[in-house]
């Protein structure tokens, strides 16, 4: 049996593979135990991309082309992942009659119009968002909203059956709801280490989570890894707004 600084390191490595583009080594030994973890990994992309727009501030840009860099720098952290769980989240949903149709276009990787227009209108709202925490100094927000949105994925995951039989979500497993517990728990940890607030951001994420594993459930029978990537993103705009 490993060791805890053993098997926290390999939740965490599996966490980042998982959830990241960064250049570590390839690890999924974690399983879907390791979904724990996740807050942790939003920290880093939040902290990178603060990073982004402190040298972007520092080098005498506006605050919106900072808040640029630093969409972008968590897109490039993340490959764009939850985005594009997001557009086809969208399309699926919205653009198919049957159930069967929907799980047919989500998997496609096209992006029709749905697609477009919810991120079109997420990274506005994000932007709009972040410049509005950058120009009272509040970076303390964005990285909340990241460590956040991603502590509440695992409760989804574990609560949500699966829609399909393969898949990224299938792939990776359900998390017990003991590390479901424990993720949402790192989550609202370090949201009030961050910025001396909780209620109301956790009620935000929390309600978002729910409307969309539920509008999930009544559309396609359940959740998949489009959906997950669907609530990270608005589950995070929830989060800037409570605490902007």
């Amino acid at each position: 049996m490993p060791s805890i600084p053993t098997r926290l390191h390999s939740d965490i490595l599996t966490g980042a593979a998982l959830l990241t583009r960064l250049p570590l080594p390839d690890h999924r030994g974690g399983g879907p135990q390791a979904a724990w973890s996740w807050p942790l990994i939003g920290m880093l992309v939040g902290l990178i991309a603060v990073a982004g727009g402190a040298a972007a501030l520092w080098l005498g840009l506006s605050a919106g082309v900072a808040g640029v860099v630093m969409l972008l720098a968590q897109c490039m952290v993340t490959g764009g992942l939850h985005e594009d769980g997001l557009a086809d989240t969208a399309d699926g949903l919205w653009g198919g009659w049957t159930r069967d149709r929907r799980l047919e276009i989500m998997r496609d990787s096209r992006i029709g119009s749905y697609g477009v227009i919810a991120l079109v209108l997420a990274f506005l709202a994000r932007w709009t968002l972040v410049v509005q925490a950058l120009a009272v100094g509040h970076w303390g927000a964005v990285v909340a909203a990241a460590v956040l949105s991603r502590g509440v994925l695992p409760g989804v995951m574990a609560l949500v059956p699966h829609a399909r039989a393969d898949g990224l979500s299938r792939g990776v497993g359900r998390p017990t709801r003991e590390v479901a517990a424990l993720a949402f728990v790192l989550g609202l940890g370090g949201t009030l280490l961050l910025t001396g607030q909780v209620v109301v951001p956790a009620l935000a994420a929390v309600a978002v989570a729910a409307a969309l594993a539920r509008l999930a459930i009544a559309r396609i029978g359940g959740q998949t890894g489009d959906i997950l990537g669907a609530v990270q993103v608005v589950a995070e705009i929830a989060v800037l707004m409570a605490l902007a």
